[in-house]
């Protein structure tokens, strides 16, 4: 079905990004695409689908395959029809059953004389059927985007399908049919995901990773089992390399005080039997000459057990190199921080709920905000922190400090260096060694301090924004996050997790991963009506 052999891929600034590429896709095989931000896995899937010239190696495939990139932008000026390259399909059945039936009318259709149809049962399938084909893929949310090109498979029919995290935009109704579409699809799937739902609907991971793809030949949770043996293996090699490197360190210590010791005795013996300044000199001489070659030698041991300890530290998971340390809000616990009775709020006159919402927040509590798309949640988190005011009902806001941390990590600003924006959360006046080593603990070396915000990747905005959170003194009372996974890849949503989970304050998540919720201790929901 797929045959990628010694694939690599230079970018047009001459960076390497991978190389030595292989991997085989059969018939019908469900295949997940994972590894960290930047490591090219949405290249790949270009490359796959012949969106993008690769650099070398071979590619093989028997079919057309039917791609469903992450980003929908450069679609916006066209319409569904167009989007899905149906338009003139359609255009020439139109033609026909109108009375115009020529041979350019008759090629465009290529006998697909049920295209109509199964578009429009696509369409109401994937809950589009207030959308006619000839809307502007710009009049849509990201979620109906995705939704259309997730009906074009139904339309299509094609035999391999490469899906770059369809579930993203996706509400939980809209992520239930895609579960659907994958278990019971005969289509061949290749997907890049971090929703570790739909991960466990695959049959084998393929991991990418700077040393090429491993294959793994099981769902999601396979790999990780078999992640946590290789890890815990590497652990095991660590902690020997390290016993084994201050063996070498005291073994050199030893051998160098011994040396001097039998010099100094020999030295002494010399001068008590009156031995030439000659002689003594020339055996001072060999003496020093043999403890700087027995030095070499054991430098040259520790040297390449310090080498091999680095290699082996290097390939540890990057949450293990991460440290916290968030601050404890100062509010206690169960203190009423916002309050709405009979609240609404109105576009055009319209009511944007049904029923008014009454609901209270406390401190210290986990809540998730959740409503299908264009229900109203980024409305509310507004009124919540008091950028917009209700039209109706009555709001009490106690004082407290919040951050909104929206899916873009926008809070951080791009014309900033990744030191300067660390510089701009530093109201406790932390040393500039001192924030350094915060950005070390998030994993930003010294060739990271001068890069611009605006070149980091999802997972890079988001270790970022975490470490400047920590290197503000006041940890905030509120933590709002809206969609804060769909721009990260799997090991950046555990850091996530992981950060989440250390903060005593009050969360508020919205959020279409239920995984993800689970993991952060959701309490409580606030269900939006519609």
């Amino acid at each position: 079905m797929l045959i990628l052999q010694n694939i690599s891929y230079t970018h047009p600034n001459k960076n390497l990004l991978f190389c030595d590429i292989n991997l085989t896709v059969n018939k019908h095989e469900k295949t997940a695409l994972i590894g960290n931000n930047g490591i090219g896995k949405s290249t790949l899937l270009k490359i796959i689908a012949n969106d993008l010239q690769y650099s070398g190696g071979l590619q093989s495939a028997d079919v057309q395959p039917y791609y469903i990139p992450q980003i929908f932008g450069q679609y916006n000026h066209l319409t569904i029809a167009q989007a899905l390259k149906i338009d003139k399909k359609l255009n020439a059945l139109k033609e026909i059953l109108n009375g115009n039936v020529t041979e350019k009318n008759y090629s465009l259709l290529d006998d697909d004389w049920t295209i109509e149809d199964r578009c429009n049962d696509a369409l109401q399938h994937w809950q589009l059927a207030d959308f006619c084909l000839s809307q502007k893929m710009e009049t849509l949310s990201g979620g109906q985007k995705t939704k259309v090109f997730l009906a074009g498979i139904s339309i299509h029919q094609p035999e391999l399908v490469l899906l770059d995290e369809p579930s993203n935009h996706l509400d939980i109704s809209g992520r239930q049919l895609l579960y659907d579409f994958i278990q019971s699809t005969k289509s061949t799937l290749m997907v890049v995901s971090h929703d570790k739902k739909l991960l466990n609907l695959l049959d084998t991971v393929f991991e990418l990773s700077k040393n090429g793809i491993k294959v793994y030949g099981g769902n999601y949770d396979f790999y990780k089992v078999q992640k946590q043996v290789e890890n815990n293996a590497l652990s095991k090699d660590i902690q020997s390399k390290e016993k084994s490197l201050r063996k070498a360190k005291e073994k050199e210590r030893e051998t160098i005080e011994r040396l001097q010791k039998l010099d100094s005795r020999g030295k002494g013996k010399q001068e008590k039997s009156g031995v030439a300044r000659i002689m003594m000199n020339t055996l001072r001489n060999n003496a020093e000459n043999s403890t700087s070659k027995i030095k070499n030698v054991h430098a040259e041991k520790i040297g390449g057990i310090s080498q091999d300890l680095q290699e082996l530290r290097s390939s540890l998971p990057e949450i293990d190199k991460i440290k916290f340390g968030f601050d404890n809000s100062a509010l206690h616990k169960g203190k009423i921080l916002f309050a709405a009775t009979s609240i609404n709020f109105a576009y055009s006159a319209q009511p944007l709920w049904k029923n008014n919402m009454d609901f209270q927040i406390l401190s210290g509590e986990r809540i998730a905000l959740k409503g299908t798309n264009g229900s109203g949640k980024t409305t509310l988190i507004k009124l919540i922190l008091g950028n917009i005011e209700q039209q109706t009902g009555i709001i009490y806001r106690a004082e407290n400090k919040s951050v909104y941390i929206d899916q873009d990590y926008s809070l951080l600003e791009n014309k900033l260096k990744v030191y300067e924006q660390a510089e701009e959360f530093n109201i406790s006046a932390l040393q500039e060694h001192e924030i350094k080593m915060r950005l070390n603990r998030f994993l930003f070396s010294k060739d990271d301090w001068d890069k611009s915000c605006s070149e980091l990747s999802g997972g890079e905005r988001m270790r970022l924004l975490l470490c400047c959170l920590t290197i503000n003194s006041e940890s905030p009372d509120i933590i709002i996050l809206d969609e804060p996974t769909n721009n990260l890849d799997i090991q950046n949503v555990e850091i996530l997790t992981t950060a989440i989970n250390e903060y005593q304050g009050t969360l508020i998540v919205v959020s279409h991963d239920e995984t993800f919720l689970g993991q952060i201790n959701i309490e409580r929901a606030i269900e939006l009506p519609k």
